[in-house]
């Protein structure tokens, strides 16, 4: 089959139309190859068909957008050898717009395009044409693929997809700086005809700017352009295609151009010579006028610094730039006297800051200015001497104790009388009082210097002629240190002393503190009152260093016997006259740790050591009282189901009962004393409790052996003193509460030397020396106290 055009509607085509049918008997002949045929494409391309006899004759087909006539617009023919012209062969057309944009003529095989197409939507349709035998249907050909290009005409306008433009550039820039890019685009077909090729032109904008035709680049084209003259510019550039040729389309933008500032103004000021007017009562540091200098430049390039470059203004004045208004701020540095000088002339200098060295030919960039002040006179308040005074006075002064004197004047040439008084909003007591006319200031009440060693008042001033004006002074009092207070004690805790302190051993060292002042508190002397008797415990020290050494003078303090000692302690102090006070001091025994190291109570050191928090000990003490209800509840649960004491009937033995009952040890006696029955001259002797130690023994000395005298008793019926035992077993509260046997050997009486038993005899004292104990460690501390020296139990 072949495929012909019939149109072609440009010379290049009429060209490819003739070359095409010239040639195509002999260039479109299939090769005869066995089972394959090869069709060389318009591009250059092959295309193989496989088909057992003959192959297509085809080409590809153009068509050209946005076609507008009445009819349908032709594409081209197709036509298979097969074809013998009698109607017997049927075209067939599929593919991409088959039947809708392009239709085949069944017999004929024409190609017609009904709808105008867009190359810019769609460049190119792929379709498939088959040939079959009308009266079979059978395939004749089959099925070849060609394509119908759509042929670009310039249809599409340049456009700025990013327009309008803002740009900007710095005033007084040279001739070609760029400014900006602009980029125009075209959907036409770039690689067919001049129909995609752009050149750029200036609309308006002209003689200031200009713009490269090719790239669209706008550079500036007139040099000094002034942004003080003229700041915003206005810029139309147009794009037009086909190489700007008549009848292009084009399109056009617009560009903003700003000319940023440049420091090429120097500041300037509106006159050269400026008068203000400022009274002497002005305050120091404060403004007192203001003056600007002009600059016709924006940001930093119009900041000024301001300055006085006369030494006249400079000494009494300062001058610097407000930020935002960027005015001189003129201030007054040092108070002003109508008196002393009425004028004052200032010399102001303006400067920018910012100066750039491009534009120095055009001169210096400052501008000076003169400014005379003239002072004037007021009323002003009275002047004090001094900015602020210092006196001092001792303390317990009586009231009415001259302090000090402050004075003031009327600054005025009339020279007003001054009247003098404290300032009462003062909170507190009043404890001075300033004579209005003298200004001497008096203590109203005697002064403590250890409740407030310095005082700060504040004395007023006003002249008689105007009260209204007032003025202040500060005055401060110290108040000096007399020796009124005694020294006394450092410390208000106890002083620990252990068991095992030997003669001569320095307890604790103390110190004393006085309030007094440091000249009169520095030194301290310590004593013990001469008044009270020697203490045969301890004694004191005075080191000479205002610290006192407290040395027990014997060995062996028991806590048992007595805790607590009393140590009165005199204190002298350096001062004059020199106070004294007595303070005493609380020593505590307490058996101490190894080698008596550190001072302190078992107790406190087992609590100080375990270092436990009071949450630690408070749960510690919850657990031990649970477990002692505990205890409590099983011995009350076991009591109550306990069985009886005699087991059985039979049991019963001579003397003995059998009962669940455990004795103290070795120390209960209190059950009964045998030596009451078997010497009844030793009962009556002996009504102390045997397992309670005495407190003390009144005799000294060696010891002595204590034997029992020899006492005529009456009669004395055994029967009658056992029974009265029996009463006295049953109204004991401390025996058990149930019957017991107990055994009694009467020993009688009636020798004349007495009983040589050790029952009758309440105490032996051993004559051996057991002071060998001390010597043989902590562990035999409590066996050397039992046998130690007897002296050791004095007290005072």
């Amino acid at each position: 089959m072949r495929i012909s055009t019939t149109s072609c509607l440009c010379p290049f085509l009429v060209c490819l139309c003739f070359i095409q049918r010239c040639s195509g008997a002999s260039h479109h002949v299939p090769t005869k190859v066995p089972s394959k045929n090869q069709t060389k494409l318009a591009n250059g391309e092959t295309e193989v068909h496989h088909r057992p006899k003959r192959g297509w004759i085809w080409n590809q087909f153009f068509v050209l957008e946005e076609h507008m006539g009445p009819d349908a617009q032709y594409v081209g023919k197709l036509h298979s050898n097969s074809d013998k012209g009698d109607g017997s062969v049927r075209y067939i057309l599929s593919g991409e717009g088959a039947g809708t944009i392009f239709i085949i003529d069944e017999v004929t095989g024409d190609i017609h395009a009904t709808k105008s197409l867009d190359r810019e939507r769609k460049t190119h349709y792929v379709l498939h044409a088959q040939a079959l035998d009308r009266n079979t249907e059978e395939a004749l050909e089959p099925k070849s693929e060609f394509i119908i290009k759509v042929q670009d005409i310039n249809d599409n306008a340049p456009k700025f997809p990013d327009g309008p433009f803002v740009a900007s550039v710095p005033e007084m820039s040279e001739v070609g700086t760029s400014v900006l890019q602009v980029t125009a685009t075209d959907a036409d077909d770039p690689t067919y005809g001049n129909s995609a090729r752009i050149v750029y032109s200036i609309l308006q904008g002209q003689p200031y700017f200009s713009v490269d035709p090719k790239t669209g680049i706008i550079r500036t084209a007139l040099a000094n352009m002034d942004r003080e003259a003229r700041e915003h510019y206005t810029v139309v550039i147009q794009a037009k295609d086909m190489a700007g040729q008549v009848g292009g389309l084009s399109g056009s933008t617009t560009i903003n151009i700003t000319l940023t500032d440049v420091n090429d103004n120097p500041p300037k000021f509106p006159q050269k010579n400026y008068q203000l007017y400022v009274p002497e009562s002005a305050q120091v540091g404060k403004p007192v006028g203001k003056i600007k200098a002009n600059d016709e430049d924006l940001g930093v390039n119009a900041d000024i610094r301001y300055s006085i470059i006369n030494s006249e203004g400079a000494n009494m004045f300062s001058i610097s730039a407000e930020r935002d208004t960027r005015e001189g701020i003129i201030s007054l540095k040092k108070p002003l006297n109508f008196e002393r000088k009425k004028t004052y002339t200032l010399n102001i200098e303006g400067v920018n800051t910012h100066v750039d060295p491009r534009f120095s030919y055009l001169g210096s960039f400052k501008d000076t200015a003169t400014l005379k002040i003239t002072v004037g006179d007021v009323d002003e308040a009275p002047v004090f001497s001094m900015d602020y005074y210092i006196m001092d006075v001792y303390e317990n002064s009586p009231s009415g104790t001259e302090v000090g004197a402050v004075t003031a004047r009327d600054p005025d040439s009339r020279n007003s009388h001054v009247r003098y008084f404290l300032d009462r909003k003062e909170e507190g007591i009043n404890y001075f009082r300033v004579d209005e006319y003298s200004g001497v200031i008096y203590t109203t009440l005697p002064l403590d210097r250890e409740d407030m060693p310095w005082h700060n008042i504040t004395v007023m001033a006003s002249e008689v002629d105007n009260p209204s004006l007032l003025s202040h002074v500060p005055v401060t009092v110290q108040v000096l240190d007399v020796n009124d207070n005694p020294p006394e004690i450092a410390t208000d805790e106890e002083v620990i002393v252990c068991e095992s302190s030997r003669p001569g051993q320095v307890i604790q060292t103390v110190t004393a503190v006085d309030k007094d002042d440091f000249a009169n508190g520095q030194r301290f002397s310590f004593a013990l009152p001469s008044q009270l008797p020697v203490n045969p415990n301890f004694t004191l020290k005075d080191n000479e260093d205002s610290t006192a050494s407290i040395i027990a003078r014997r060995r062996r303090f028991n806590h048992l016997t007595q805790e607590l000692y009393e140590l009165p302690i005199v204190v002298w102090d350096g001062g004059e006259p020199s106070l004294s006070g007595t303070s005493t001091l609380t020593l505590r025994v307490c058996p101490c740790q190894r080698h008596g190291r550190i001072r302190m109570c078992q107790g406190e050191a087992f609590l100080s050591s375990a270092g436990l928090s009071t949450g630690a000990l408070i749960a510690i003490l919850l657990c031990i009282v649970i477990l002692l209800a505990i205890v409590v509840l099983f011995i009350t649960l076991r009591r109550s189901k306990k069985e009886p004491l005699i087991i059985s009937e039979e049991d019963i033995r001579e003397n003995v009962v059998t009962y669940d009952d455990e004795g103290g040890g070795e120390e209960d006696t209190e059950a009964f004393d045998i030596i009451a029955l078997r010497n009844p001259a030793a009962a009556e002797e002996l009504k102390f409790r045997r397992d309670i130690r005495p407190e003390g023994r009144k005799h000294c000395g060696p010891p002595r052996i204590h034997r029992s005298p020899a006492v005529e008793l009456d009669e004395v019926d055994v029967h009658e003193f056992i029974k009265q035992k029996l009463v006295e077993a049953d109204m004991d509260t401390s025996v058990p509460p149930y019957d017991s046997l107990q055994t009694y050997a009467y020993e009688g009486q009636g020798s004349p030397t007495g009983s040589i038993s050790p029952l009758d005899s309440p105490g032996t004292h051993s004559e051996q020396d057991f002071n060998y104990l001390d010597d043989w460690g902590p562990q035999f501390q409590k066996l050397a106290e039992l046998y130690g020296d007897p002296e050791s139990d004095v007290t005072t």
